[in-house]
């Protein structure tokens, strides 16, 4: 294998990580990708036997994704998730402008309190379900809402006044169960201003699936930025998972997957989602296009999952033991949240947290950073005053 690239000014010095699983929320989870199966469906029940089985695995979070498509709604379905989970964090997407910015934080200080801390949010900037605004915009409201956010957590009083939103409110309603900041935010996008916002606001950088040397380059690129504002963030991979006892059952498994696959079909599942034309999964088409014949952009990372689905694309492909040093190798290179998952999703949980995952040194980011207290917080929803 090739060197490991240098890793970048980060956060997270000691090189344990969180490892997070994904919980399908927006209806795609399959055992032939594209091909629709009754009990795979985003239902209430599946989804909450998805994250039961991650939480009793010892994932130490799980995404919650949010989409227009059929599944669950990322807010309820988290409400509903905090009273059966138990140590697991959720880490619940955002789409911001979509719910009008104080009401937002009320629903999350809410939801924070629920968890007794156990919250992460995933910061969506793509456009809302039938409009369209130029990435300018989009990202001027990201950074209000953040910011709107981030005062109702730390402040006594939310006094905003910027182009899409002016507030004068007391954030008594709106204290977060976290301290020190509030929940930590998570944020994928590799635009320009993608990368100018997480830079300012957010502790955890998330990418999708590339060479080793482009998530470098994109590490270093944003951990300089970061340094502008007096900051140091981490980084986080968002990618697939085929772990099988040896390298051949591991190939067999991904051909699989893809064996029943219509190309029509598959686009027209690609393209449901509202990110599907994104810079970052224009970035994974391209290097798709450049992989080999058996669609394998470097060793162990084969990019056939992106032929139908929008976002993350590729996967970590090989034995446990292959996977593993792939897993170190980006520890090495600075990465220390990971958020993975396979197909079917239940099944390929298992599989790691067996053959994998015990090998791995894990923490918990929000304990790690001080923003889950160790005892309880005095808020307005606590022992706070009641006014």
């Amino acid at each position: 294998m090739n060197p490991i690239p240098k890793a970048p000014i980060i956060r997270s010095e000691d090189n344990s990580v969180e490892v997070a699983w994904f919980c399908d929320l927006c209806n795609g989870d399959y055992e032939f990708l594209g091909v629709p199966d009754g009990n795979l469906r985003s239902s209430f029940e599946h989804c909450s036997d998805i994250i039961r089985t991650a939480d009793e695995l010892g994932y130490q979070n799980i995404l919650l994704p949010s989409s227009y498509q059929t599944g669950q709604d990322t807010l309820t379905f988290a409400a509903a998730a905090s009273q059966f989970t138990k140590q697991i964090s959720l880490l619940t997407a955002i789409r911001c402008g979509e719910i009008h910015p104080p009401m937002l934080a009320r629903t999350l200080s809410t939801l924070d309190h629920m968890l007794k801390g156990r919250l992460n949010i995933n910061i969506i900037s793509s456009d809302l379900p039938g409009t369209v605004k130029d990435s300018k915009t989009r990202y001027e409201i990201s950074k209000e809402v953040i910011q709107i956010l981030q005062q109702g957590w730390t402040r006594d009083h939310i006094k905003f006044q910027g182009k899409h939103y002016q507030f004068d409110l007391t954030s008594d309603p709106v204290k977060s169960y976290q301290e020190n900041g509030g929940p930590l935010l998570y944020f994928g996008g590799i635009s320009p201003d993608a990368r100018a916002l997480c830079a300012e606001f957010c502790d955890v950088f998330l990418m999708w699936p590339e060479t080793e040397e482009r998530l470098a380059d994109t590490m270093k690129d944003l951990s300089e930025r970061a340094s502008t504002f007096g900051r140091k963030i981490d980084f986080g991979l968002r990618i697939h998972l085929i772990v099988r006892d040896t390298e051949n059952e591991a190939k067999d498994a991904a051909k699989r997957l893809l064996s029943k696959l219509d190309m029509d079909r598959a686009n027209d599942i690609k393209h449901r989602a509202l990110d599907s034309n994104s810079a970052g999964v224009l970035r994974q088409d391209e290097l798709r296009k450049q992989a080999n014949s058996d669609l394998f952009i470097e060793p162990m990372i084969w990019s056939g999952i992106g032929l139908a689905r929008s976002g993350c694309g590729s996967a970590i492909v090989g034995t446990p033991e292959q996977v593993y040093e792939k897993i170190q190798r980006y520890i090495q290179m600075g990465i220390r949240a990971f958020i993975f998952s396979g197909y079917p999703l239940i099944e390929e949980s298992k599989l790691f947290a067996k053959k994998v995952l015990p090998q791995i040194k894990t923490v918990n980011f929000a304990e790690a950073q001080g923003r889950k207290p160790k005892g309880i917080p005095i808020t307005p929803l606590t022992t706070g005053e009641r006014k």
